[in-house]
């Protein structure tokens, strides 16, 4: 298992990251097979996994029960978890409790927040202070899709472009050691990469951030959205129901179980 050390060193020598989100026991344990470094328990379960339009309705008892999960079929890889919606919005004693209670009882490495606004990189130094690693998360913030009016492209205006990149320098600052960057113009992923001393990951910042991170769903093909910046490497929204109608027409027609399928006395 990777350690916040080995991130930096990767970072200066040029070694990228590579983190793939899984939600529960077998994406797990097929992520950990993959040899991937890091594995992001993202609230994006919400969409992905209980079927929601967006990540707002997660609650922390969801986000251990899933890290949970994700820990017994990945016991050796470094895990990052998404702190929820709310769990960390309304003061710094309620921040750390909900932090260590995600971290201690969800088996985790780590956890993610978004945002970069001053109460937010408030929250990552209470985090810290409880000694417990955080990754930040700034540009486009899914559980900030009521105030951004959607999933929307950010930085691309001047003002966004610099506010973005001086949120960055301040979550270092506070003590983050990692940082996710989505949806947000090339030049200011390359950008913020070059002036940090923390790990870039980008999901749609381009391709000079430090790592780049794909939702383990998206990249097999499995969903329905597919944003600009995912590239599929299976199709098994397609092969999955494909094998299941197969078995179900073998089963109209009397074909499973076939002889090798059946227990006799001998077994």
């Amino acid at each position: 298992m990777k350690n916040l050390k080995e991130f930096k060193k990767m970072k200066e020598a040029g070694d990228k990251i590579a983190m793939i989100t899984a939600y529960d026991y077998p994406s797990g344990k097929y992520v950990e097979a993959s040899g991937a470094d890091v594995i992001l328990v993202g609230d994006s379960l919400g969409m992905v996994i209980q079927g929601y339009e967006n990540t707002l309705k997660v609650t922390l008892e969801d986000m251990v029960y899933h890290s949970r999960a994700v820990r017994r079929g990945a016991p050796n890889t470094f895990i990052i978890a998404d702190l929820p919606f709310l769990s960390y919005h309304i003061n710094l004693a309620e921040t750390k409790r909900n932090a260590a209670r995600l971290y201690r009882d969800g088996g985790i490495n780590a956890v993610k927040l978004e945002g970069g606004k001053a109460s937010r990189v408030d929250a990552i130094k209470a985090i810290v202070d409880c000694e417990i690693p955080v990754c930040a998360h700034l540009g486009l913030t899914p559980q900030s899709i009521g105030a951004l009016g959607g999933y929307i492209v950010q930085g691309k205006e001047e003002k966004d472009y610099q506010r973005i990149l001086q949120q960055a320098m301040e979550i270092e600052d506070a003590g983050a050691f990692m940082l996710v960057l989505e949806g947000i113009p090339e030049p200011l992923g390359e950008e913020i990469t070059r002036k940090a001393c923390i790990p870039t990951i980008g999901i749609g910042a381009g391709r000079y951030t430090d790592g780049q991170v794909l939702v383990f769903h998206d990249l097999l093909g499995m969903s329905d959205i597919k944003p600009k910046f995912v590239k599929q490497y299976a199709n098994l929204g397609q092969d999955i129901p494909a094998s299941l109608s197969q078995w179900k027409d073998q089963v109209k027609n009397k074909e499973f179980p076939e002889r090798r399928n059946v227990y006799n006395p001998m077994d």
